[in-house]
């Protein structure tokens, strides 16, 4: 089927043609960036220079003062301090960072990581009864904790006091921690709301260092911040963008921390300049891969190493559990596909819930994610463990898995989530009911076009003037990076356009030429090989693209990266 290209409006054209003129870009770059609520010389000028002067003051967060201060005591009383960590990358990040910048104040801490298969997410009992084993006095979760009202209750009676470093929604009630960070509380009024649980945790220690007033860099960890933020896929604008830009330029420099230079060698990206997608795609799963498969604290060992040998070591075992993670993947996803193509699930239902009790409970989340690729439909992976079915949702934008899962929720054990992603534990006896339940509430709110890709287009463009000035609209979108959520890269289509020498290559890719003014841009398309027969006798089409680099006999050359074609 199809893609459907939708294409930005901005009803302002004013605002486009005043920019355009006044800071001399071309109109379709100005178009993008009023279409961003950049409509001025003055805010394109800070979007394309982030600055660390732009940071909120931490104490804006509710209770970070009486975080600091209970930090503070147990600082000068020598007291036991245990981090709390999740188990993915955006906890173990900020638990690792954490750790380092406390060890560096000289406290007596620990880290912690729950067994994502025995604890489940979030604080969990057993770790609670760890801490007071280990003689802590004072515990901080980071990237958990917002729901934990049982559990810091329990580690009370303990006599633990709890501190809350998350960004996940809150309940209906806060736990009764003696501090709760997390900029999603109703009652907190700090600025910015979608920080990673490692960027709360980051703010604890600029508050750190700026009440104890010690002579320790707080922007040396934004390393960790920054593949975070790109792992947890966290909106990329405002904070989150100025922490990602720097702590790019961290992992960038000529000496970065050994242990993500260790995994930059080892992942083949050493040389390479780092950006939010290799760290999505290459350096988070590897960090993300120990976990999913067995105990997380390796992530941290890893993460905290201080020279490159012990770095190395770790490093590999990281590279080897995600090839094997990647094997589970592979065999998981044919199956998965098996199960679609042979039994006419893809006619019939609009969610498809798959069951098969050998796939890795680690892994089901990403195949999931990878049939929804595949297939652009919601898609629940189940698997059994402990005598019951443990599933991973994923969803397409415009259906709500959460809401979907809730409709059926007297079917379930438990659930959790948001619209996009969520999981559930049911009882297997209940399987067949809950397919049936959830594809009668699909049927009910998803119609036909909701199940088609939808291209979202950010400006149309003559391919004459492109062609002319095709460095100097490179130039300009290199200052929109970093790329993610909320400021994805640039989209563009080229209407009716010449095309000449259309060719497949590689596994399923599509490469042609566009022609303009005596001009030739190289065009590829990865992963549209399929197209070639309806295009390879073609002379002219639409084309919707990024811009891309690529190297042609040792020089640079700008080209198209093409997303569809019409």
């Amino acid at each position: 089927m199809k893609n459907r290209w939708k294409i930005s409006q901005v009803q302002n054209q004013e605002k486009i043609l005043k920019l355009s003129s006044e800071v001399n870009i071309p109109k379709a770059i100005a178009k993008v960036l009023v279409a961003r609520g950049i409509d001025t010389r003055e805010k394109m000028e800070k979007f394309f220079n982030p600055s660390l002067n732009d940071l909120y003051d931490p104490f804006l967060m509710e209770d970070m003062d009486k975080a600091v201060d209970r930090i503070q005591r147990a600082l000068l009383n020598k007291e036991k301090i245990l981090i709390y960590g999740d188990y993915d990358v955006d906890g173990t990040t900020g638990a690792s960072m954490l750790y380092l910048f406390l060890k560096e104040l000289g406290a007596n801490v620990e880290v912690y990581i729950p067994d994502r298969f025995k604890e489940g997410y979030g604080i969990s009992k057993v770790g609670i009864q760890r801490a007071y084993e280990k003689g802590a006095s004072i515990m901080i979760a980071v990237d958990c904790g917002i729901t934990a009202i049982n559990e810091v209750k329990f580690a009370k009676n303990f006599g633990i006091d709890v501190i809350i470093c998350d960004h996940h929604e809150p309940g209906d009630v806060i736990p009764d921690a003696y501090a709760v960070l997390d900029p999603l509380k109703e009652t907190c009024q700090y600025p910015f709301k979608y920080l990673s649980g490692c960027g709360v945790a980051f703010k604890l220690i600029q508050a750190l260092q700026k009440k104890l007033n010690v002579d320790i860099d707080p922007y040396q960890y934004l390393d960790f911040v920054a593949v975070a933020a790109s792992a947890d896929v966290v909106p990329l604008v405002d904070e989150n963008r100025i922490l990602v830009k720097y702590g790019l330029d961290l992992l960038n420099s000529s000496n970065p921390r050994v242990s993500f230079l260790a995994l930059l060698e080892k992942a083949g990206l050493k040389g390479k300049k780092i950006n939010t997608w290799h760290i999505g795609f290459i350096i988070g799963p590897r960090i993300n891969a120990v976990g999913r498969l067995g105990d997380a604290t390796r992530a941290v060992e890893f993460l905290i190493s201080n020279d490159y040998s012990s770095a190395s070591i770790w490093a590999e075992e990281l590279d080897r559990e995600n090839e094997r993670r990647q094997a589970l993947d592979r065999t998981a996803f044919e199956e998965a596909v098996n199960m679609i193509e042979s039994n006419g699930i893809f006619e019939k239902d609009k969610v498809f819930v798959l069951y098969n009790e050998k796939w890795h409970q680690g892994v089901i989340g990403i195949v999931a994610s990878k049939i929804v690729e595949k297939y652009y439909r919601p898609t629940i992976l189940l698997t059994y463990a402990d005598g019951v079915l443990k599933g991973s949702a994923r969803s397409i934008p415009n259906f709500d898995i959460y809401h979907a899962l809730k409709k059926c929720e007297e079917m379930l054990i438990q659930f959790g989530g948001h619209k996009h992603a969520a999981g559930m534990i049911l009882h297997p006896e209940k399987l067949d009911d809950f397919k049936i339940a959830i594809n009668k509430f699909a049927d009910e709110i998803v119609n036909d076009e909701m199940l088609v890709r939808e291209i979202n287009i950010d400006a149309m463009v003559d391919i004459n003037e492109v062609s002319e000035s095709i460095y100097e609209y490179w130039r300009l979108l290199k200052n929109f990076e970093p790329y993610g959520p909320g400021n994805p890269e640039p989209v563009f289509l080229a209407p009716n356009v010449s095309i000449s020498d259309v060719k497949t290559f590689g596994n399923n890719h599509l490469k042609f030429k566009i022609k303009s003014n005596g001009v030739t841009v190289d065009a590829v398309g990865y992963g549209l090989g399929d197209l070639y027969g309806e295009f390879s006798g073609r002379e002219r089409a639409s084309v919707v693209f990024t811009f891309d680099e690529g190297n042609w006999n040792g020089q640079q050359v700008i080209q198209f990266k093409v997303k569809d074609l019409k």
